[in-house]
C-alpha cells in the first residue's frame, strides 16, 4: 500500500494492500493449515464465493481499515512537512526518499529472507513496527520537539516494515484462495482499496482541519492496530518448505532475478512499470507543493482530488473482468500503459491554465487511477499465476527491488529539480518520462495473443 508517499496514479506493483466489505455470514469452516496441499497452496474448493469465505474475509475487512488509515496519512505527513515544518522543495524530495528507500536497500534480500518465514507473521511483525513508529510523530509534536529529521527517521522505519509487509502480502493470497480464484480476490481487494482511496482523503482533509495533522496521524495508527489484530486471527495454509541445506542468499536472489527477466512478459511489465514510478514520483514528490503553493488550493481541495481520483480506480478495479474480456487479457495491459501514460501530461497542463486548474487535476487522477487499476490487477494476477509457489516471495521482491527501488533516486531528483528549475519544470519532465515508459509493453508480444501463458506447476 502501503508507504503514505505511494503515488496515487501510478503502475506501482500493487495488487491492492488492504480491503474492506459487509460483514459476512458462512457456514464454511476457518481455513487452517492442516488443510495445505504440500506445496502450501489453498485447498481447491467446488464453488462458492470468496463473500462466504470467511478466513478471507477476516484478513479483507481487517486490512480495509488500515488502508482507509493509510489514505489519511499520505494527506496528513506531506501536510505536515509543508504547511507546519515550511518544508523546502529538496527537505521534501528527502521525505519521500526516506519513505521508499528501503525497496532500493533491502528489497532484494527481503524476498529471500520472507520465502524463508510464515509470510503472515512477518506481516504482524510489521504492522507493530508502524503502529510505534508513527505514533512518535503526533508524541513529539505535542511536545514541541518535532523536526524535519524525526520525519525523515520516522518514514524510513515505516518504509523498511513497508518492504516485509508488501513482499509478503502478495506472496500470501495464493495460500488464502485457490489458483481459479485469485483473479477474483485481487479484484476484490483492489476494489475495496479504492474505496478507501475515496473516503480516506476527504477524512483526512477533516481530520486535518479539525484535529490538526500531527493528531490525524493517530487514526492512522489506530487502522494499524486493527490490520494486526486481524492478521493474528487469520489462518494460511502456507507451509514452509524444509531444507536440509538452506541455500545462500545469494543464490536464492539470484534464482529471483533469473526468474522474473527469464519471461519474456514480465521483463516488459517490468521496464514499463519501473519506468513510469521513476517519472511518476518526480511529480508525486513535489505534488503538494504544486497543489498548495503553486496553485494555491486548499487541504480539502486536495483531499478531494485524491478522493475524486479513485473513484476512477474504484471503477477500473471494477471493470477489470469486463476489459480483459473485451480486449483480451494480453492487450489489456499495453492499451491500460497508453492510458495512464498519456493523462499524466494533464498534470504540468494545470499550471497553464490555472482557472480550471482544480477540474483538470481531478480528470487528470480519474483516468489515470481507473487505467492504472486495470493494468495492475492484470499483470499482478498473471505473475502470481505463472510463478510457482517457493518462488513468490523472491519474484515480488525483485520485481518491487526494480520498480520501487527506483523511486528514492527519482524523489531526490525531483527535490533537486524543484530546488533549481521549479516545481511545474519537474511535473513536465515527469510527464514526459511517463509517456516513453509505456513504449516498453507497447512493442511487446502482448498484442499476439488474446490470453497470457497460463499457470507453471511446481
Amino acid at each position: 500500500m502501503t508507504n503514505p508517499t505511494t503515488p496515487p496514479a501510478s503502475p506501482s506493483d500493487d495488487a491492492g494492500s488492504a480491503f474492506s466489505g459487509e460483514t459476512p455470514y458462512s457456514d464454511m469452516p476457518i481455513m487452517g493449515e492442516s488443510l495445505a496441499h504440500e506445496d502450501g497452496r489453498a485447498p481447491e474448493r467446488s464453488g462458492g464465493s470468496l463473500w462466504r469465505d470467511r478466513n478471507f474475509l477476516t484478513m479483507w475487512s481487517g486490512q480495509a481499515l488500515a488502508q482507509l488509515g493509510s489514505q489519511v496519512a499520505e494527506l496528513a505527513i506531506p501536510t505536515l512537512a509543508v504547511l507546519l515544518l515550511s518544508a523546502t522543495e529538496l527537505e521534501v524530495g528527502y521525505l519521500n526518499a526516506a519513505a521508499v528507500a528501503a525497496f532500493l536497500l533491502v528489497g532484494l534480500p527481503a524476498g529471500a529472507w520472507v520465502d524463508r518465514m510464515r509470510k503472515r507473521h512477518v506481516m504482524i511483525v510489521a504492522d507493530a513496527v508502524r503502529t510505534l513508529a508513527l505514533s512518535a510523530l503526533p508524541l513529539l509534536w505535542f511536545f514541541g520537539d518535532l523536526q524535519m529529521w524525526h520525519m525523515f527517521v520516522v518514514a524510513a522505519v515505516v518504509g523498511i516494515a513497508n518492504v516485509f509487509f508488501d513482499v509478503s502480502y502478495q506472496s500470501l493470497v495464493p495460500s488464502l484462495v485457490p489458483a481459479k480464484q485469485i483473479a477474483e480476490a485481487n479484484g476484490k481487494l483492489e476494489s475495496t482499496a479504492q474505496v478507501a482511496g475515496i473516503a480516506g482523503p476527504a477524512v483526512g482533509g477533516w481530520l486535518v482541519g479539525v484535529l490538526t495533522a500531527p493528531f490525524a496521524i493517530l487514526a492512522t495508527v489506530g487502522t494499524y492496530v486493527v490490520s494486526l489484530i486481524a492478521l493474528i486471527f487469520t489462518k494460511d495454509t502456507e507451509r514452509i518448505e524444509p531444507r536440509t541445506e538452506m541455500s545462500s542468499l545469494i543464490s536464492d536472489i539470484g534464482e529471483g532475478l533469473r526468474w522474473v527477466f527469464g519471461n519474456r512478459y514480465l521483463k516488459r511489465i517490468v521496464a514499463t512499470t519501473a519506468v513510469s514510478n521513476f517519472f511518476s514520483t518526480l511529480s508525486f514528490t513535489l505534488l503538494p507543493i504544486f497543489i498548495l503553493r503553486e496553485l494555491g488550493l486548499s487541504v480539502a481541495n486536495m483531499g478531494l482530488i485524491f478522493s475524486l481520483a479513485a473513484v476512477g480506480g474504484l471503477l477500473g478495479a471494477m471493470s477489470v473482468r469486463f476489459v480483459v474480456a473485451r480486449l483480451g487479457e494480453a492487450p489489456a495491459i499495453p492499451i491500460s500503459a497508453i492510458g495512464f501514460s498519456l493523462t499524466a501530461i494533464l498534470l504540468p497542463v494545470a499550471a497553464m491554465v490555472p482557472s480550471i486548474a482544480f477540474a483538470l487535476l481531478i480528470v487528470q487522477g480519474f483516468i489515470a487511477s481507473f487505467t492504472v487499476l486495470v493494468y495492475n490487477i492484470t499483470q499482478v494476477t498473471f505473475r502470481q499465476r505463472i510463478t510457482p509457489r517457493r518462488l513468490l516471495g523472491r519474484m515480488n521482491a525483485s520485481i518491487r527491488f526494480v520498480v520501487w527501488g527506483v523511486m528514492p533516486l527519482s524523489a531526490l531528483l525531483a527535490g533537486f529539480l524543484g530546488d533549481q528549475y521549479g516545481v511545474v519544470t519537474t511535473m513536465w519532465v515527469g510527464a514526459i518520462g511517463q509517456v516513453v515508459s509505456a513504449l516498453f509493453v507497447i512493442f511487446g508480444p502482448f498484442w499476439s495473443t488474446r490470453e497470457l501463458p497460463p499457470a507453471i506447476d511446481a
